[in-house]
């Protein structure tokens, strides 16, 4: 959406910055919140928020980590969390399926391993992944960051990346997002 005023192209809408083409805050805006939006695409997340805190682009669905102290400070506001649940960091802060019934977004970050790893291994890999999870340190850095901790077996990651998969394909389909 663009409208042109005396020689000068403006942009009309609400734009929408994501650190680019494809990244989850891009695909969590596209079209699951039926808001028309103009993608306004960047390499990375601080440009992105450094243009959400001048006003150039209206809104943007980024990790916490990369703006919780720009919130914290009164500098941006919070609209509403991607995940299904309210996030601990911000308990006032309304989860987006509240307004959106069944909208959930979020990024994943996990430990894998070559196809062929030992069985053992793996298992001994993942049991010492999960303690350190549980340590309330760890823990408690990772929340302060903005993260959830889903720790669980091979077999659990492995269906939450199919299924995580599945329904950002069905996103990029409708979107007709194409690779850069």
């Amino acid at each position: 959406m663009h409208a042109k005023f005396g020689g000068a192209l403006f942009q009309t809408g609400i734009g929408m910055g994501s650190p680019g083409i494809g990244t989850i805050p891009h695909l969590a805006g596209e079209t699951m919140t039926g808001v028309e939006m103009v993608h306004v695409p960047y390499r990375g997340d601080p440009p992105v928020i450094a243009d959400l805190l001048a006003g150039r682009v209206q809104v943007s669905f980024p990790a916490p980590v990369a703006t919780i102290e720009h919130i914290r400070a009164g500098k941006l506001r919070a609209l509403a969390v991607t995940t299904a649940t309210r996030w601990e960091g911000l308990p006032n802060i309304p989860t987006l399926s509240e307004f959106v019934p069944g909208y959930e977004a979020f990024s994943l970050f996990g430990v894998g391993a070559p196809r062929n790893t030992p069985a053992e291994i793996i298992g001994r890999l993942n049991t010492e992944i999960n303690a350190g999870l549980a340590d309330p340190k760890i823990k408690a850095r990772l929340a302060d960051l903005g993260g959830t901790v889903l720790a669980g077996s091979p077999a659990d990651f492995g269906r939450l990346v199919t299924t995580e998969t599945e329904k950002w394909r069905k996103v990029i389909r409708t979107a007709n997002i194409e690779p850069q």
